[in-house]
């Protein structure tokens, strides 16, 4: 154990960030359940992190409660596996105190929008500086197999024996109606463009969210199928790609063209329709961005993979720290006893 904590006792790195995966592995074992994605999430987090040229210490990983959540204990850096869907809340805090510092969420599709639904919402919508990887297995698994907000129509589970009513969130979609700049969805079957989504989420300054479709093989195996399953994902994704026109297929025969503002599924292989006819993904444009989202539970089109929408906007711990530069000059900022007593504050005297 003592040799456990002087590992992740972390120091100021001396000379050169010449780091590899391994310097952000911590010294135990992961313990997920066989064939997890979160496997997979985990190392691809560890392998993109060496790149981007920040200290360890300058890193923290918060997590909330659930799978997602053992996160923190698997990263060599600072971390805190804090309360049930109070890890935005917590991160944002941290973030606001400690703007230096490069500040991850892991948490999980109940995690981050049942509980803990009000401080993601509040927390886009500010555009604080935190990257947000959402695990979604669209089913409660750390207790046991009860739905979610993101299971579908009919799932059965333990707590709907007869079938899911509720129509689930879209969790891309409420992260672009809430204000996110940074909004993403990747497979963890895709190891190489989930490194790509980490690493566009880890240089945008502001509010990131990166969607994860993971399989959980206990209580919703098979859930991503059509779109982990390679393929399959050929006919059922469309990979979003900024300047390029949406084209999916085995052959990469079949466009997405709008009708209006719907999209639609057009062949260009029948000479009808050529690739002059496809819509061109640009991830600047925010209505173009809800109507791809819009997409995700619709059968007749295929389901987009990708950066949805990466805008710039200042990001709501830099104004905090541009306030508070500014009423630092201010005459009187110091002045503490004024502070307390206020305008509204009077003496009793005898």
């Amino acid at each position: 154990m003592e040799n456990i904590l002087n590992d992740m006792l972390l120091k100021p790195h001396e000379g050169t960030l010449e780091y590899t995966a391994k310097d952000f592995k911590a010294g135990i074992d992961v313990r997920w359940c066989s064939g997890c994605g979160g496997y997979s999430i985990l190392a691809q987090v560890q392998r993109i992190l060496p790149s981007l040229g920040i200290p360890k210490e300058k890193f923290a990983f918060i997590s909330g409660i659930g799978c997602s959540s053992r996160f923190p204990y698997y990263m060599n850096v600072f971390g805190l596996h804090s309360l049930h869907g109070r890890a935005i809340a917590i991160a944002s805090g941290l973030k606001i105190a400690r703007p230096d510092l490069s500040v991850w969420i892991a948490t999980g599709d109940g995690d981050c929008i049942s509980i803990g639904g009000n401080h993601f919402i509040h927390a886009c919508r500010r555009n604080v500086d935190l990257n947000v990887v959402m695990f979604n297995n669209e089913v409660y698994s750390l207790t046991k197999g009860q739905y979610s907000p993101t299971s579908k129509v009919g799932q059965v589970t333990k707590s709907s024996p007869l079938g899911v009513l509720d129509d689930p969130f879209n969790p891309v979609g409420l992260a672009l109606g809430s204000g996110a700049t940074f909004v993403a969805r990747g497979v963890d079957s895709d190891a190489k463009f989930l490194q790509h989504l980490f690493e566009r989420a880890a240089a945008h300054k502001g509010f990131s969210y990166v969607e994860i479709y993971t399989d959980c093989v206990i209580y919703n195996a098979g859930a991503f199928e059509p779109w982990r399953n390679k393929a399959l994902a050929r006919e059922n994704t469309v990979m979003l790609e900024h300047g390029k026109p949406l084209i999916f297929g085995e052959n990469h025969d079949k466009g997405i063209k709008l009708d209006g503002f719907t999209p639609t599924v057009i062949d260009i292989s029948n000479g009808h329709y050529s690739i002059n006819d496809v819509l061109v993904h640009n991830e600047n444009d925010s209505t173009l961005a809800f109507i791809l989202a819009n997409m995700t539970y619709n059968s007749d089109v295929p389901r987009p993979m990708g950066v949805f929408q990466a805008i710039e906007k200042s990001s709501y711990d830099t104004k905090v720290t541009e306030q508070l530069a500014f009423y630092a000059e201010q005459p009187g900022a110091y002045d503490y006893d004024l502070l307390l007593k206020g305008e509204d504050s009077w003496e009793i005297t005898g």
